[in-house]
């Protein structure tokens, strides 16, 4: 993958060491970071603490003779968005401001960036007047301004048997529309192999489209480097994530429709030392239960375990569908006059039947503090996402003894992998509160036991 540069900081690195700004060793030490990040110096710089953004823009603006705008309460001229894309802006770091007879001044954070000035020279056919702005401010306006919030266009997908994702793929063109097709396309490609989880994954190659398939992942191509950032970029704004971020973990959703009926998918988006990595995970709307259980017998059995204190476990394989029946669940089985409430990282579709909270990170409101903080909104039924935690076996725990009716999701290949996990001891108290097991073969074959047939066949 290609590094990332700024130029004008590459340039004028050793210069910070002379003007006894900072040291030869912070030189090469950020510069080893900026390596192992793929990150430019300055943002190493900056990052690091070894020199303040304001102090580095007045370094440049001295060396440059190039004038350096604060552009926090600064209004753009809004008619100069149309001479560079959102994907120019993004990619080159750049803010058109205003034009003037023919003078475009546009606000760079890499004004040494001659590549980026001819080409926007030749696209506008203006004469270019760059000033210096902080690349985090520049990226700041650029989603204030830009109108990038769109949304993925109805997929179709009873046409063309034999689409596959990479006919969309122009490998020069950074066209927002280009970038938008070309993950619509992705997607329908996916709905179409009956795929619910994908992933981007940078590589030597460029970005790689992967389909996870019975438990097996299986890659389907490669998106050029080139289009990398715009195009994760573009789907960070599609699912309301900060484009702007890529160092700590985001995540979000996003909503579209495919063959007229609505589609969620969450989004996973992690930093790693060869970039971000970016998970998709497609839910379908929830299926009425008798559509999932055919036996009228099992779900007035579940019934009874909605309204009885303890724990329902929700079990199966990975992409089994353990969500999509809790949601049937929650939606048509929560017994009247009682509260049910959940707890999702994200909420997949709104149930009529169930107050959903969705943990929000960046605001603190994270599982720990939903968990200590939940009872006191005295629900009945409470579904927890999954058990990944000592923490979460204990609180789960500890509500049931408090009379609530608990519904959560717990990972097993089969019968026997699902004994073999339970045999650990610190499960033993959790066993005994469990008043209901489904165990989810497949999507033909679903297992209910009961109270009595978990003592005596399973657990």
């Amino acid at each position: 993958m290609d590094l990332v540069t700024n130029k004008t900081i590459d340039k004028l690195k050793y210069d910070l060491v002379r003007n006894n700004i900072i040291t030869f060793e912070d030189i090469e030490h950020a510069q080893s970071l900026a390596e192992a990040q793929n990150i430019n110096l300055g943002q190493v710089l900056i990052n690091t603490s070894m020199i303040s953004e304001h102090d580095l823009l007045k370094f440049l603006e001295e060396k440059l003779h190039i004038p350096y705008v604060d552009l926090e309460d600064y209004e753009i001229d809004k008619k100069c968005l149309n001479y560079i894309s959102y994907n120019e802006a993004l990619t080159y770091k750049i803010l058109p401001l205003f034009e003037i007879e023919d003078i475009l001044t546009i606000a760079m954070s890499d004004p040494l960036d001659l590549f980026a000035i001819d080409k926007i020279i030749e696209r506008t056919n203006k004469t270019i007047e760059p000033v210096l702005g902080s690349e985090n401010s520049i990226l700041k306006k650029i989603n204030e301004y830009y109108d990038t919030k769109g949304k993925v266009q109805d997929i179709v997908t009873n046409t063309n048997p034999d689409f596959k994702w990479q006919d969309e793929l122009h490998s020069d063109d950074l066209n927002e529309e280009h970038l938008q097709n070309l993950f619509r396309a992705i997607l329908k490609h996916a709905i179409k192999e009956n795929v619910h989880e994908l992933y981007f994954e940078n590589t030597e190659e460029g970005l790689t489209v992967n389909f996870k398939k019975s438990g097996e992942n299986h890659p389907t191509g490669t998106i050029p480097t080139l289009l990398i950032n715009p195009f994760i970029q573009m789907v960070k704004n599609l699912c309301a994530l900060d484009p702007t971020v890529s160092e700590v973990p985001q995540l979000g959703k996003l909503n579209f429709n495919v063959d007229s009926i609505a589609l969620t998918a969450s989004i996973s988006a992690f930093p790693t030392i060869n970039g971000e990595r970016v998970l998709l995970k497609i839910y379908h709307p929830p299926k009425k239960i008798e559509d999932i259980i055919k036996d009228k017998e099992k779900i007035d059995t579940l019934k009874s375990m909605l309204a009885t204190p303890g724990i329902i476990l929700i079990s199966g394989g990975a992409l089994s569908g353990k969500t999509h029946l809790v949601y049937s669940i929650l939606n048509e089985l929560t017994p009247a006059n009682s509260v049910a409430m959940t707890l999702e990282s994200v909420a997949k579709y709104k149930l009529q039947n169930a107050l959903q909270c969705e943990l929000n990170e960046s605001v603190g409101f994270n599982m720990d503090k939903a968990m200590r903080f939940i009872e006191f909104q005295s629900p009945d039924i409470i579904y927890f996402e999954g058990i990944s935690t000592k923490e979460g076996l204990d609180f789960l725990t500890s509500l049931s003894l408090n009379n609530k009716t608990l519904i959560t999701e717990f990972l097993a290949d089969n019968i026997e992998d699902l004994r073999r996990k339970f045999d650990r001891s610190e499960f033993s108290l959790f066993k005994s509160l469990i008043t209901g097991l489904v165990f989810i073969h497949n999507q033909n074959s679903i297992e209910l036991f009961d109270k009595n047939a978990l003592g005596k066949y399973l657990l």
